[in-house]
């Protein structure tokens, strides 16, 4: 009995004693944030603007004339399965300012190379009016942002003409074509 005791007390200290000396695992390489290879394009820009931009772009409009502290999910609903973020879990004010924050972000996602229209043809990236638009609607979003941190109304308005401006001098330039001539 003593020794088999003594064998399996031996083999479990050389089994420790191998496991402590070998060196760790190399953490998994990270991708850089720069590069091309980890942004991924799953929907062309009209998926794009009514999946995320439309909707993020109405709770700031909303502002302008409804006030978010007052909207209220009704009685016995759970706000967590809201699909109107005024009044989700997150509603009110803070549902502005982080739709407007949201909305500045995903002009980001419009600069992603090898995104096409719904027509095919790819978005006019290499037109200067294109990254100029871009930069307009980042600088209505972060005004909205900040308008949405004083939570006045006036300020909203203020601020929904900015980003109002951005979005109907993009559109007037690309969208409101037929078709087969957006992006061209």
């Amino acid at each position: 009995m003593y020794k088999a005791v003594l064998c399996s007390f031996l083999l479990l200290a050389c089994g420790l004693s191998l496991v402590a000396q070998t060196p760790p695992a190399a953490p998994p390489a990270q991708p850089s944030s720069t590069d091309a290879s980890t942004q991924q394009i799953h929907a062309d820009l009209n998926q794009l603007m009514r999946g995320m931009l439309y909707p993020l772009a109405n709770v700031i409009f909303s502002a302008q004339s409804d006030d978010p502290a007052t909207k209220k999910w009704p009685p016995g609903h759970d706000p967590t399965l809201s699909t109107d973020p005024v009044i989700g879990a997150f509603g009110g004010w803070p549902s502005v300012e982080t739709s407007a924050l949201s909305l500045a972000e995903s002009a980001n996602l419009l600069m992603i190379p090898g995104r096409s229209c719904s027509n095919g043809l790819p978005v006019p990236m290499k037109d200067p009016a294109w990254a100029a638009f871009v930069q307009q609607l980042r600088n209505g979003s972060m005004k909205s942002y900040e308008a949405a941190k004083t939570k006045n109304m006036d300020k909203m308005m203020e601020a929904s003409d900015v980003l109002n401006a951005s979005c109907e001098g993009c559109h007037r330039k690309w969208r409101n074509r037929r078709a087969a001539d957006r992006c061209k």
